[in-house]
């Protein structure tokens, strides 16, 4: 027995790591299988007491709370996988304009990119987020409508989706570099915030234009005629109109608040902060190539002095010299940095003036609906005071002719009475009877009139 179970010890550990790698080697293949590696049985476990059998239920209970589910219970594994699975993503280099697909995971862009996770979540089409703009060290995170990427100075990361305009984006994008205009100087980062939100922009005005062509005919349709249907399509109408408003009111916020901040402007060069760190880890490796340990500060290229140390004049001269430098390099960048804000400012201004257009748009659409409901409401009330006057006259009518029932009532009483007796007594009841009443009515009419009740 003891030469029997030591190679099953020595088996199992190879074996386990082999059941550990097959799920994750074939993934694709057998989505079941990983789908059950994700959450594997319990080993049986003999009950302390010895019972027999106890094992092998403990085990039949663990594989069948493992291979069957609560009915309209939630698969948390696939979820996982969705949300920390590898992703489509298509990547559009600066230097050469080409276009490829990649395959990447959520752990690897954020290393790529330098960006956290709650930043990446933007793009998750998993999530619903309004539209934002963020500037990163090294990416700036873009969030418009369809176009969710990640920019950087070498490069432009799409996620990867359905949509045509993301297509769109990668062409346009693709053409542009390809025929960059002679003198246009603005960095690749800037040209690829440009294109997305043009394409944000062009998007929420076509369909501001759209929703303007459904809406205008459908109001001058309904002030002619109200009816339940006509009410219905306005409804939908204004709840569209709603939520696109809302949309463009967004992304036209978020502009303004980018033109409004100098300090997220220029953490969006991403060009100039790669030439600075590039520069600095140059001219760090020379300073190092350039320090000789035995010398302890003496250059290597300038002979050695024979006096140990430099006089009080030398020092103060190689200190105003280093200070002087160091101030003109720190001018000359924020020089260049305030030139590039001003550049994406200008940027961004165009598209605000074009997105506030699209607002001005959506906000005359909802004041003329508006107006239409205040011309309806005015209809609805006027009809209403109609019926009002018209069951004020009735009533009035009713009050005249119900005297007749009176004076009716009057003389069918059983006694005895002259009036019968006269020939023409029942014309002469009548014609008093009806030039009161008539008189009555006149009375109420012009009691109306008096107190402006009816327009009479």
């Amino acid at each position: 027995p003891k030469t029997n179970h030591a190679p099953r010890r020595r088996a199992a550990p190879a074996a386990m790591a082999d059941a550990v790698k097959q799920p994750l080697l074939h993934h694709r293949a057998y989505p079941s299988h990983a789908a059950s590696a994700s959450s594997p049985a319990l080993p049986s476990v003999p009950h302390a007491g010895g019972t027999p059998g106890a094992g092998a239920r403990a085990g039949a209970a663990s594989s069948f709370a493992g291979s069957r589910r609560f009915p309209g219970g939630l698969d948390v594994p696939n979820l996982k996988k969705r949300g920390g699975g590898t992703r489509s993503w298509i990547r559009v280099e600066a230097a050469t304009a080409s276009v490829q697909t990649l395959e990447v995971d959520k752990a690897t862009m954020m290393r790529r990119c330098g960006l956290p996770a709650r930043d990446l979540r933007l793009l998750d089409p998993l999530f619903v987020y309004p539209s934002t703009v963020l500037g990163r060290e090294r990416a700036i995170v873009v969030n418009l409508e369809q176009i969710r990427c990640v920019i950087t100075a070498d490069e432009v990361l799409l996620l990867n989706s359905l949509d045509s305009y993301v297509f769109q984006y990668a062409a346009e994008l693709q053409r542009r570099l390809l025929q960059r205009a002679e003198g246009d100087e603005l960095p690749f980062e800037f040209r690829a915030l440009e294109l997305a939100l043009e394409a944000a922009c062009s998007f929420l005005d076509a369909q501001a234009a759209e929703l303007e062509i459904e809406a205008y005919p459908l109001l001058d349709e309904l002030t002619s005629k109200i009816s339940t249907l006509n009410l219905e399509r306005v409804r939908r109408l204004k709840s569209r109109l709603v939520a696109l408003t809302r949309r463009v009111q967004k992304v036209r916020d978020e502009i303004e608040q980018l033109m409004d901040d100098d300090g997220d402007m220029a953490e969006m060069y991403l060009t100039e902060k790669k030439m600075r760190m590039e520069s600095s880890s140059v001219f760090g490796d020379q300073s190092l190539a350039t320090f000789n340990p035995a010398a302890a500060g003496t250059s290597v290229s300038a002979p050695v002095s024979p006096v140990s140390s430099p006089t009080e004049s030398r020092k103060l001269e190689k200190t105003y010299s280093l200070c002087r430098s160091r101030h003109d390099s720190v001018k000359s960048s924020d020089n260049s940095v305030t030139e590039h804000i001003e550049e994406l400012e200008m940027l961004l201004e165009a598209y605000f003036v074009v997105i506030d257009s699209t607002l001005n748009k959506l906000t005359s659409l909802k004041e003329y609906i508006d107006d239409t409901e205040d011309f309806i409401n005015i209809q609805l009330d006027n009809v209403r005071n109609q019926l009002i006057q018209f069951e004020l006259l009735l009533t009035t009518a009713t009050f005249v002719v119900a005297i007749f029932g009176v004076v009716a009532g009057v003389f069918g009483m059983n006694f005895e009475t002259d009036v019968f007796s006269i020939q023409n007594a029942f014309q002469w009841v009548l014609i008093i009877t009806g030039v009161v009443g008539a008189f009555i009515f006149c009375f109420f009419v012009w009691f109306f009139k008096h107190k402006r009740l009816m327009p009479l």
